[in-house]
């Protein structure tokens, strides 16, 4: 889950509701350089993250705050090769993309630990498997992973509230086009992305985010209840092609 800090608690945001913020955005793309099989695509791209179970696991710190996935240090690879068999239930394309994406974020680990290395293998095999079986080239999936990298980014840009202040730009990523594309926010609260990449001219996303009113909590299952029943309320943001907007 991604937290943020508040004055009273934490905002708190699942990892389900980003990656579903990712598809929202992945939809504002402009339809004539979109990436191949773009609907299975979004698919991936708002499933890709839904091995993270906030209310099943341990999501508490040693001092008792809610734990932003950014300290989770076990991989536990049992556990991926689970929800890579999951996304199958989708379909191979969406059980691809999703491998290429836990290879990408666990490649580090290869020779360091031999379930790792298992691991990184047999993704390697399904990822080959799968492409000869659906005949695709690498190059259209190296694509469409690039393309649900960028919006994965974007998405955790604006989820991790990274957006710099006084109108500076803040590199999201190169997107499956080989085209570098920046974000910022204008004073009036609007975001602008440069080069211009959607259809529409202006358009709004959204995620939903659990409040918190409590710094500590003094266990787990106290930290769950508390998540149960907090208020939601959702983070909107509004974008724009015309810097000028109001």
């Amino acid at each position: 889950m991604i937290v943020n800090p508040t004055k009273t608690g934490w905002d708190v945001i699942y990892h389900r509701a980003h990656a579903l913020l990712a598809a929202q955005l992945a939809g504002q793309w402009r339809r004539k350089d979109a990436p191949p099989r773009l609907y299975e695509t979004i698919a991936a791209i708002s499933h890709h993250d839904d091995l993270e179970r906030e209310w099943e696991e341990n999501i508490i710190t040693e001092a008792g705050a809610p734990r932003d996935f950014t300290l989770d240090e076990d991989p536990a690879y049992d556990r991926l090769t689970k929800h890579i068999e999951r996304a199958l239930y989708r379909g191979r394309w969406v059980a691809l993309l999703t491998s290429m994406h836990l290879y990408r974020l666990n490649k580090d680990s290869k020779g360091t630990d031999k379930k790792a290395d298992q691991f990184l293998e047999a993704q390697l095999a399904n990822q080959k498997e799968w492409l000869k079986e659906l005949g695709i080239s690498q190059e259209d999936a190296d694509s469409a992973y690039d393309f649900l990298q960028w919006c994965d980014r974007l998405s955790l840009i604006l989820c991790q509230q990274e957006l710099p202040e006084d109108e500076r730009f803040l590199e999201i990523s190169k997107a499956h086009d080989g085209q570098r594309y920046d974000i910022k926010q204008l004073k009036n609260g609007l975001i602008n992305v440069t080069p211009w990449c959607f259809d529409n001219d202006r358009f709004t996303v959204n995620v939903e985010y659990s409040s918190l009113s409590q710094v500590a909590f003094k266990d787990n299952n106290s930290l769950v209840k508390a998540l149960k029943e907090a208020p939601r309320q959702l983070f909107e943001w509004t974008f724009v092609k015309d810097e000028k907007a109001s």
